[in-house]
C-alpha cells in the first residue's frame, strides 16, 4: 500500500503494527527470533512493526503461528484489509472498469441518511446528468488508461439519484462557483447539467449552496469530500479515494464544511449564479 496522505490510514496501520509487536513480545521473541521462525529477513519484521509495510494475509498467518497465536490471525487479517481499504488508488479501483466502484458508491449512499458534500471541480455524481457523466467518465478512463465500461458505469452512477426522491435521505451540497463554469463537457451537455441543478433545487431532500467567486474566504478551496452521517469522510484526490474514519479528522472535515457553508448563497441568489453560467454558454 502506498504511503497515504491521510493520517487516518497511517494511524490504523500503526495500530495494527502495535498489535503484531505485542504478539511477538507476549511470545517472548526478539525481532530476529521471530524473523527466523517466519523465514524472512529481519528488516521485514522491522518494517511491519514500524507500520512502514502492510503485511499480507499470508504474512499475518505466519506471524501469528510463529507467536503461538494462530487463533488471532483471522481478526488481524480483517483489520489489515480494513486498513488497506482506507487508501485506494483509482487505477486499482478501476482496474476492471468504473462500474463496480459506482455500484459500491450506490451501496454506501443507500446506507447514508445524511450526506454533506463539498465539490470544487464537478457536480457530485448523484446530481449529474447522463450526458455530463459520460463526458467526465470518458476523460477519467482515458487519463487512467483503464478498461472502458463508461456506458455501464454511467448507468450505475445515475441510479444513485433515486435516493433524492426516497424518504430518509438528506443531501446538503456545496459547490464552488467554478464548478458551474468549468467546461467539463461540451456546451450542450453543460447546459443540460446546469438546468438539471435548477430542476433539483426545489426537492425537499436537497439543499444546494453555491460559494461565489466574490465570497470573502474563511476556508480556502479544498479537495472534494463527502461526509457520511458524521462517521466517515470520503476524500477524492487525483490518484486515490481516501476514507477518513478517525473521529478527530472527521471533526475537521465537519468544521471545514460548516465554514464553507457560511460562505455559500442559496435560493434565488444561487439560481442566478447557475443561470448566469448557462447564459455564458450561449
Amino acid at each position: 500500500m502506498p504511503a497515504s496522505p491521510s493520517s487516518s490510514a497511517q494511524a490504523a496501520r500503526e495500530a495494527l503494527a502495535v498489535r503484531l509487536m505485542h504478539l511477538r513480545k507476549d511470545a517472548g521473541l526478539t525481532g530476529k527470533e521471530l524473523s527466523a521462525r517466519c523465514g524472512w529477513h529481519p528488516a521485514k519484521t522491522t518494517r511491519i512493526q514500524k507500520g512502514a509495510m502492510l503485511p499480507s494475509d499470508a504474512d499475518i498467518r505466519i506471524w501469528c503461528a510463529a507467536c503461538g497465536a494462530g487463533d488471532q490471525a483471522d481478526d488481524l487479517i480483517a483489520t489489515a484489509r480494513a486498513v488497506d481499504s482506507m487508501y485506494l488508488e483509482w487505477r486499482r479501483l478501476h482496474r476492471n472498469g468504473m462500474r463496480q466502484v459506482q455500484e459500491d458508491w450506490y451501496a454506501l449512499h443507500e446506507q447514508t441518511r445524511h450526506c454533506r458534500v463539498y465539490v470544487s471541480n464537478v457536480p457530485p455524481g448523484f446530481l449529474q446528468t447522463p450526458a455530463f457523466a459520460t463526458a467526465l467518465m470518458e476523460q477519467i478512463t482515458a487519463f487512467q488508461g483503464t478498461p472502458d465500461d463508461v456506458t455501464e458505469a454511467v448507468a450505475a452512477r445515475i441510479a444513485r439519484s433515486r435516493f433524492l426522491y426516497e424518504g430518509g435521505h438528506r443531501y446538503v451540497v456545496l459547490m464552488e462557483e467554478s464548478v458551474l463554469r468549468y467546461r467539463t463537457a461540451d456546451p450542450e451537455a453543460m447546459r443540460g447539467q446546469l438546468r438539471h441543478l435548477l430542476a433539483l433545487m426545489p426537492l425537499a431532500s436537497v439543499s444546494l449552496g453555491i460559494i461565489p467567486f466574490t465570497a470573502q474566504r474563511t476556508v480556502w478551496p479544498l479537495e472534494a469530500f463527502y461526509l457520511h452521517d458524521d462517521t466517515m469522510a470520503v476524500v477524492e484526490t487525483l490518484t486515490a479515494e481516501i476514507k477518513v474514519t478517525q473521529p478527530r479528522e472527521v471533526a475537521d472535515y465537519m468544521k471545514a464544511f460548516a465554514g464553507l457553508q457560511e460562505m455559500a448563497v442559496y435560493g434565488d441568489t444561487a439560481r442566478a449564479l447557475i443561470q448566469a453560467a448557462i447564459d455564458a454558454l450561449e
